[in-house]
């Protein structure tokens, strides 16, 4: 204080300058590194409770911010005895053994001061009679060895990320409002390199990112990346639910594609799965020589279709494993959302189940009453601490308000995959166009429950595998039906009511079914019919974006008005796609023959010139060029209930797309 109590700054010393913001993010680094490695009764309880959604913190592997080897902790109450065993000691399980809390959490723990980031291990349990168990993974582990091999390694997730732009204006694109048109791609079968090896997660950015841009996509969505032992499970058999799978590269590869994602304005969506896993000797199955993370008795933890394990979803540890597990890749990756894979085997307990196969609920019933209290607790969770990310469930059934709030009722899901629309669009399209007069209710039957739930409309891996042949594959007639036919339905889907959800290679027309192994059909694109489809993908989604009418009200009654869905001898339907405020409309009416349909009147709620924006027949798509020449003037001649109306050329197997006169109605 200065003489009459004025105040001066205290100098700044030069040779002490303030630490630049890397060094201070590496201090925050260390710190939450070091804190990683405290379990305080706070987090016992939760823990017991079920309710601890962030057990990556604490269980596993983590390395000493002093840099004085590595802490571990595992759980596994019924063993008698556990060491850490790994690439620094030999693999010898007297070296490095673990204590028991005596907190009665089961929760073992320990330091093993010569292991560091990189090294390999495992845990060596023994049993409570004394057997040695199988060597396990850890389940908490953040890397794993590239599988054959089936060890962990320690790793740390330190990473510089640049998407605080998409982070901050995440709300407006996962909001319900949004156009979400999401590509799913399987990371090792989109494209190979040239000598056939996978892309690493750094060279799929470089190659995916410019062509979701291109071709228009708002989001991704990648099959299971979790770390799995069996490549042709596709991710869905996972034994590393904290782990990215090391067949591409490390985790600082993957948040580097997810990174270069966001940079670009496109979403990441992960496909998790919770409802089973396999039952790999290193891996959840027995863990402790007991059946820990699963029931005992068969008929509730076992699943027959898939030859996996079930989750006992009662028992609260493995409840905050699965919870913690989701919020890690939305905290420590970026997800923007989880599409979580085969709710519907979660629900119901006679899932895939014949009669005596299966044990009720205490109520009697065939509800799984536990999975549905954990997918609420998880859907909670999510939308607690990532308010503007996104749950969609895959569930195939009519269980009701899967995408409405918990405390309604509901499960929680921001989003629930529309599979009737899926299965009755294409089972429509299969049949022959002489015989779809007599299948026209599959066409409108899911306007009659489109708002129901907040549906995406999937056309999925599932659709094109185990001898389901292709997209176009499953269209009739010769090449040229079966491109238009293909068209068609893309756009019915594109313009129907619900966000889009569209598997790599659909949108090239690829012939033979989808491969694991290999890659997409990128050849084929110098034929002119597959190009055209290319661009037709590429025209829908643009369109999609640009026109409120198509998004803005993709959940709500008042986004979609009938013009005309009984025109049953003609197989055509027509009808609007409705704006929030004053957007312009959209008139779409779709013509499912191979007959061109001249002078057709359809009844529209305004005069004036209305303007073709899309065609699927326009010879830039390989189509046969039917059209209305750019647009169509409306004549006062009532049809349909509308005072106004337009005479068209629908164009054989196609859909047109017309917007009302004037951007800003009156």
């Amino acid at each position: 204080m200065l003489a009459g109590g004025a105040k001066t700054a205290l100098p700044i010393r030069e040779t002490s300058p303030l630490p630049p913001a890397a060094v201070l993010r590496s201090i925050d680094r260390r710190v939450r590194r070091e804190l990683s490695s405290v379990l305080t009764d706070q987090d016992v309880y939760l823990f017991r409770e079920g309710t601890h959604a962030r057990l990556y913190e604490h269980l596993g592997s983590h390395p000493r911010a002093d840099g004085r080897g590595t802490s571990f902790a595992v759980w596994a109450p019924n063993a008698s005895s556990v060491a850490v065993i790994g690439d620094w000691n030999d693999w010898n399980p007297a070296l490095d053994p673990l204590e028991l809390r005596t907190d009665g959490s089961g929760i073992w723990q320990g330091v093993a001061a010569q292991a560091h980031p990189g090294c390999r291990y495992k845990f060596h349990l023994v049993s409570r009679d004394g057997a040695p168990l199988a060597d396990k993974a850890d389940p908490f582990a953040f890397f794993c060895e590239p599988a054959p091999a089936t060890a962990s390694r320690i790793w740390t997730l330190d990473y510089e990320w640049n998407d605080a732009s998409w982070t901050a204006a995440r709300h407006e694109r996962n909001a319900p409002d949004a156009p979400i048109s999401i590509y799913e791609v399987h990371a090792g079968s989109w494209r190979r390199n040239d000598d056939g090896r996978f892309l690493s997660y750094r060279e799929l950015a470089d190659a995916l990112v410019p062509y979701v841009l291109e071709m228009g996509f708002t989001h991704v969505e990648l099959m299971p990346i979790t770390e799995h032992p069996f490549y042709g499970s596709w991710g869905y058999q996972t034994t590393g639910y904290f782990a990215p799978t090391s067949r591409y590269g490390t985790p600082q590869d993957l948040m580097y594609l997810v990174d270069h994602l966001h940079r670009n304005g496109i979403g990441v969506l992960l496909d998790w799965v919770p409802s089973h896993f396999p039952a790999d000797a290193h891996g959840l199955a027995r863990f402790d020589g007991t059946f820990l993370y699963e029931h005992a008795d068969p008929r509730q933890g076992f699943h027959p279709e898939w030859n996996s394990i079930i989750f006992n979803y009662g028992r609260h540890e493995v409840s905050a494993f699965l919870l913690s597990s989701a919020l890690f890749w939305l905290d420590r990756y970026h997800i923007d959302g989880l599409r979580v894979d085969a709710v519907a085997s979660m629900l119901y307990l006679d899932y895939s189940r014949k009669e005596g196969e299966w044990i009720p609920n205490r109520f009697g019933g065939r509800e799984n009453l536990e999975a549905v209290d954990f997918l609420r607790r998880l859907n909670e969770a999510v939308y607690r601490d990532h308010p503007h990310a996104m749950t969609i469930a895959e569930e195939s059934t009519a269980w009701p308000m899967v995408s409405r709030p918990t405390w309604l009722g509901g499960l929680g899901f921001g989003m629930k995959w529309n599979m009737g629309w899926m299965h009755d669009s294409l089972a429509y399209f299969r049949e022959d166009p002489i015989h779809r007069s007599f299948h026209h209710d599959r066409l409108t039957f899911s306007l009659w429950y489109a708002f129901n739930e907040n549906f995406v409309l999937p056309l999925s891996h599932d659709e094109v595998v185990h001898g389901k042949g292709s997209l176009l594959g499953k269209m009739p007639g010769d090449d040229w039906q079966q491109f238009a036919n293909l068209r068609l339905l893309l756009g019915w889907m594109w313009t129907h009511p619900g966000k889009k959800l569209l598997f790599m290679g659909g949108e090239l027309g690829q012939r033979r079914e989808w491969t694991h192994e290999g890659e997409l059909e990128w050849p084929a694109l110098a034929g002119p019919d597959h190009a055209g489809l290319q661009q037709w993908v590429r025209d829908l989604n643009q369109l999609y974006r640009s026109e409120a009418a198509l998004h803005q009200l993709d959940f709500e009654p008042d986004g979609f008005q009938w013009i005309d869905a009984s025109d049953v001898g003609n197989s055509v339907v027509a009808f609007l796609r409705k704006p929030r405020g004053k957007a312009a409309r959209l008139l779409v009416a779709c013509n499912f023959t191979p007959v061109p349909r001249t002078n057709y009147a359809i009844g529209v709620p305004a005069p004036g010139r209305w303007e073709e924006v899309l065609n699927s027949d326009a010879a830039s798509y390989a189509g046969a060029g039917w059209g209305n020449l750019g647009g169509c003037d409306a004549v006062p001649v009532s049809a349909h209930g509308h005072a106004w109306s337009l005479t068209l050329t629908l164009p054989p197997l196609a859909i047109v797309v017309f917007r009302e006169p004037f951007d800003e109605r009156s």
